[in-house]
């Protein structure tokens, strides 16, 4: 299983690639299982936060990374957008669950990556992620192969908090 530390040049990356910017400026620090981050796009702050499973099952012979991110950007007017990573293509019209306790949230699939349809879900999830101790999540890949992702929320609350503060929301 991948560290902590690891995350930062794993999610470095990948959002540059989906933002089309460098690598992170400003690790905003390790909050238990989670890591924040600010970064500048197009001028203005991006302040987000990611983790890795602390488990993963499948029967799969092969995956990708997946993680979990929770990404501000007040110069869009938008924050607490949910994005998963699943390390594989989802089925067609596969729907993921997000199970924390007995609450459960579906998210719709887009090739590897999974979100909430708008931003009331992402804040009613946010919510029940600081709440919560433990985010299971279940996927089923293109090949039909059944995933469970447990992510710890461990410092979850914290890492939200420095994302806040960093992006001033």
């Amino acid at each position: 299983m991948m560290t902590l530390f690891r995350i930062s040049a794993l999610v470095c990356v990948s959002l540059a690639m989906t933002m089309g910017t460098g690598v992170a400026e400003t690790q905003l620090g390790i909050h238990g299982d989670w890591e924040a981050f600010q970064d500048i796009e197009d001028g203005k702050p991006v302040c987000y936060m990611a983790s890795v499973p602390t488990k993963a099952v499948g029967k799969y012979k092969k995956r990708g990374k997946t993680y979990l991110i929770i990404t501000h950007r007040p110069g869009s007017n938008s924050r607490n957008v949910v994005s998963y990573r699943a390390g594989y293509t989802f089925k067609k019209g596969a729907k993921v669950d997000f199970i924390i306790g007995k609450k459960a949230v579906k998210l719709f699939t887009n090739d590897g990556w999974a979100y909430t349809p708008d931003a009331e879900q992402d804040l009613a999830l946010v919510k029940m992620m600081v709440q919560g101790a433990k985010l299971t999540v279940k996927g089923t890949s293109s090949r039909g192969t059944k995933t469970t992702d447990t992510y710890s929320l461990k410092g979850f609350t914290a890492a939200y908090k420095a994302i806040g503060k960093a992006c001033k929301i």
